[in-house]
């Protein structure tokens, strides 16, 4: 459980976050009023050594501005905004921070199954930061039980499932593991050297989902949404190189990409229905429209 005293850090950021700038007697009638104070008021000193506890843990800075009332306010907001680690690591403290404070949330708020997995996170992050390598027992779906010595280059969070992407000896290049597919894992005493040239987000640019097909060259992808389809792309984009195109108000958008062609590409356009249409490339139009029909022919 997070101690209380973390959970005050975790509140004060978001209290900031929310109301933007506040003074310190605005804070504590916030304070008084939340789950956390119980009515008790915040002490200055407390505040402080709270202020400054946030900065060391999470790299946020909260300043003071004596022009404007002496308002405090977040001053690295644009670094927390876009660090992606940092968001993530926020969000979950926070919902463990409001069930706990809570009391009567845990049977109110609702997850997704988590695979198994996560008990080798500290392991691989350690190899991660020590460049060792791990030896790996590993059962694939349907596959047979096999060994294998990554050097691991990074990781990913996909669909609820963490990834370990780097280098696997035993087939000659880079590809990815599974962490619930995971049997057995162990810190080697072998070293690695991180390529220069590998960069995470590069790698994984031009993909939608967890595999790379390092041969496949991006293209430009033509979609037509129709109906609630164009404001939830709008909300959450299938990718971050969406462009908005023409559109017709009330009727359709279309939404332009730059993707390779991966199999996971044509499940997420799948997902959406009736609601998308594949303009271009030609050859994906033609692969949604296979799949369709492979599909129909399951109710007939």
């Amino acid at each position: 459980m997070i101690s209380k005293t973390f959970n005050r850090y975790i509140w004060l950021m978001n209290t900031l976050l929310q109301y933007k700038q506040l003074t310190f007697e605005e804070i504590n009638v916030l304070w008084m009023g939340s789950c956390l104070g119980d009515g008790t008021p915040l002490p200055l000193r407390t505040f402080h050594q709270h202020k400054n506890a946030v900065e060391e843990l999470f790299g946020v800075e909260i300043k003071c501005n004596p022009s404007n009332g002496y308002k405090y306010y977040i001053s690295t907001l644009d670094t927390l905004k876009n660090d992606s680690i940092r968001k993530w690591l926020l969000n979950s403290f926070t919902l463990s921070n409001m069930i706990t404070a809570g009391h009567n949330m845990k049977e109110r708020i609702l997850f997704e199954e988590i695979p198994s997995g996560t008990e080798y996170l500290q392991t691989v992050i350690e190899a991660m930061q020590k460049s060792k390598e791990l030896i790996v027992d590993y059962q694939r779906f349907y596959g047979r039980r096999e060994t294998f010595n990554i050097c691991p280059y990074a990781m990913k969070v996909y669909r609820q499932r963490w990834y370990v992407v780097g280098y696997i000896k035993e087939l000659g290049s880079i590809r990815n593991i599974a962490l619930d597919r995971t049997l057995e894992m162990n810190l080697s005493a072998t070293s690695f050297i991180l390529p220069k040239d590998f960069d995470a987000e590069k790698y994984y640019a031009n993909t939608i989902g967890i595999f790379v097909n390092e041969e496949l060259k991006p293209t430009k992808v033509k979609i037509r949404a129709y109906g609630r389809q164009i404001e939830y792309l709008r909300s959450l984009p299938l990718h971050r190189s969406q462009k908005e195109g023409a559109s017709k108000y009330g009727e359709f958008c279309e939404f332009e990409y730059k993707l390779c062609l991966t199999p996971e590409l044509s499940t997420h356009i799948l997902a959406m229905g009736e609601n998308v249409e594949v303009l271009e490339p030609i050859e994906l139009r033609k692969e949604i429209k296979k799949r369709l029909e492979e599909c129909l022919t399951k109710y007939i």
